[in-house]
């Protein structure tokens, strides 16, 4: 059994992330990425997760952040879905607020895709890893890379330096699985995800890629995600 080194302080930030355990690719299906966000936002509460198929008996997909939670378990300022794995920038707001958020999003979502797949098991590598945020610069560093994960997408050897579309960052821009498409003063229900608080601290992250790309290519061997 897998056990967690990383002790998680309330006020603190971290990049959380993990993903599935056989490369397979579940968030390249439309109805997978709904339910994720759909996941992403319920199990933020530190309530028990309402069942979601009989939510949607009421409940349209964008109604579904209209829904009232009585306590976050954390704030969590930007997100991205990738094909294989996601990535959290989150802020514990109670003593175990991450662990169990993180616990929530990924047995609540496996449990469906289980049951729509016909399988058994993690879907997703055990525990999640974590990198704490210790500083503002890293703060603004970590957020930047989340949102640029969707660039390899476009360009495979983004992280080499390597980039040869003029409007990569148009596509990134309009890439709707992060929360970048928040920042960008886009009005939509999933936004609803994101603390204000936090956005207000993670400000704008449209910046420049060709500023940020050897940075970030830096910052990708740091993590050292096995992604």
């Amino acid at each position: 059994m897998a056990y967690r080194r990383t002790a998680f302080a309330v006020g603190e930030w971290y990049h959380g992330y993990t993903r599935t355990i056989d490369k397979s690719r579940p968030f390249e299906q439309q109805n997978n990425i709904e339910r994720f966000l759909e996941t992403l936002y319920l199990a933020n509460n530190a309530n028990p997760i309402p069942r979601i198929p009989e939510l949607h008996e009421t409940y349209s997909h964008d109604e579904i952040f209209t829904i009232p939670r009585e306590k976050q378990l954390v704030s969590i300022g930007a997100y991205c879905i990738m094909p294989t794995h996601y990535h959290i920038l989150a802020q514990p707001l109670t003593d175990s607020g991450m662990t169990v958020f993180m616990h929530k999003l990924g047995t609540s979502f496996t449990r469906a895709y289980n049951a729509q797949n016909d399988r058994v098991g993690n879907l997703f590598v055990k525990p999640f890893r974590s990198k704490h945020v210790s500083d503002d610069a890293y703060f603004r560093r970590v957020s930047q890379y989340i949102h640029l994960n969707p660039v390899e997408l476009f360009e495979p050897q983004w992280k080499r330096g390597i980039i040869h579309s003029p409007d990569v960052e148009a596509q990134l821009r309009s890439y709707r699985h992060s929360s970048l498409i928040d920042y960008e003063g886009n009005e939509r229900p999933q936004r609803a995800i994101l603390h204000p608080d936090a956005m207000a601290l993670v400000g704008d992250s449209s910046t420049n890629l060709a500023d940020l790309l050897e940075e970030m290519v830096e910052y990708y061997q740091f993590l050292d995600l096995d992604l």
